[in-house]
């Protein structure tokens, strides 16, 4: 029987966000931001299993405690200066446990809002399918590229442009080899797409965006005291 694991690399200081403090550690409604990342991990059914990849020299991991996440949580200090590395190294770390046809989850830490429902749309819609795939939802707003002078140059058309989430989701065996020979790319998808293959994408929610700035903060707590109150 196939099994799920989930990587979620943790190993970035969060440079756009600023501070001395790395950003997957700032106080979210209480709690480090990426608590609510592994806790979804963690929560759900279908993935057996959590790695989170930390920069060797990690000093905030410790100074919290972890145990209310449960015994699929485990924490390496293997992380690297990118992130494909930082995963290459959690699937290494996975080695132990993961065969080449089990699926790996990678997901990002600063998106905390990540649901259960799309959770398992991703599994589900993806259990079959040959290369895998990701979340992702359709682009609404209107695109503008912009000129040297931070200009409007022109419009861009959004017909058929999906904004890219996490879990991204592929067989282990695959993302270890994509991600060997194609390091460069900016998520596993990029690396998947660099061999030649056409992930799936599978539509998520909009609430499941990547914290980035100081503001963002905010709108995360919203959205997850909404998300509290549909549970009780």
């Amino acid at each position: 029987m196939l099994r799920h694991y989930a990587i979620v690399p943790a190993a970035g200081s969060g440079s756009r966000f600023g501070g001395e403090t790395p950003k997957q550690y700032q106080s979210l409604a209480g709690r480090p931001l990426i608590y609510y990342s592994l806790a979804a991990l963690c929560r759900c059914q279908r993935v057996d299993r959590v790695w989170v990849v930390l920069s060797p020299d990690d000093r905030w991991w410790r100074q919290y405690d972890w145990t209310s996440l449960g015994h699929k949580l485990e924490s390496v200090y293997c992380g690297g200066s990118s992130r494909s590395e930082s995963v290459c190294n959690g699937l290494r770390a996975a080695a132990t446990a993961a065969h080449d046809d089990d699926w790996v989850l990678v997901h990002d830490a600063a998106r905390p809002c990540l649901s259960q429902d799309s959770l398992l749309a991703l599994c589900d819609e993806l259990a079959d399918d040959p290369v895998g795939g990701i979340l992702a939802v359709p682009v609404a707003d209107t695109l503008k590229r912009a000129d040297q002078q931070q200009r409007v140059a022109r419009t861009e058309s959004r017909d058929g442009l999906w904004q890219a989430q996490t879990p991204q989701m592929f067989r282990y065996g695959l993302l270890t080899r994509v991600l060997a020979e194609h390091p460069e790319g900016t998520d596993e998808a990029s690396a998947v797409e660099a061999a030649g293959l056409s992930p799936r994408l599978v539509r998520g929610d909009a609430s499941n965006f990547k914290v980035t700035y100081p503001a963002d903060l905010r709108l995360a707590e919203q959205i997850l005291q909404g998300k509290t109150r549909v549970d009780q």
